[in-house]
């Protein structure tokens, strides 16, 4: 009679936590932004846009999907490596996203929120080429964010010059 033994992964330290701190960080993140463009519809709306910007309701589910993508993505890097300059990069990228809301809306300093995404998206940039050989499903989990923020960036550079 032979004996199976079933392969268990190495797990990383603390990850009987899971998914918990990521999906705790980016709803941080989250509110630290909701906070800042609450009752900010008609003020987005009053602003002179591009014939191409979207509408003011388009953001919430958008930034829903990408938040969950964005946490994903940080807890798969962590589980095959734990902290790396991939997560300093990764954490780098999330602060610059909570504050670019308040900057924007908040403080109404739309060129000091284009320096901000500018330097988010290189963050998220830098985050994709990380995670890559840690895995490449956290990195393709994070091109839709990077797309949205590159989106986001003529965005706001075109009601910086508009207004």
């Amino acid at each position: 009679m032979t004996s199976h033994v079933a392969y268990r992964p190495r797990r990383s330290p603390g990850s009987r936590w899971g998914l918990v701190p990521f999906a705790a960080a980016v709803t941080l993140a989250a509110a630290i932004g909701g906070l800042g463009v609450a009752g900010t519809s008609a003020e987005y709306q009053g602003l002179d846009q591009p014939p191409w910007a979207p509408p003011s309701w388009l953001f919430g589910p958008v930034w829903t999907l990408l938040y969950a993508t964005i946490a994903v993505a940080g807890w798969l890097a962590w589980r095959r490596s734990g902290w790396t300059p991939a997560l300093t990069a990764y954490a780098i990228q999330l602060v610059l996203n909570a504050l670019w809301t308040p900057i924007f809306f908040g403080f109404g300093e739309y060129g000091l929120a284009l320096i901000d995404i500018v330097l988010m998206w290189l963050a998220i940039g830098a985050t994709v080429l990380l995670f890559r050989p840690i895995s490449r499903l956290a990195a393709g989990l994070l091109l839709p964010y990077w797309a949205w923020v590159t989106f986001a960036t003529a965005l706001n550079t075109a009601i910086w010059l508009a207004n």
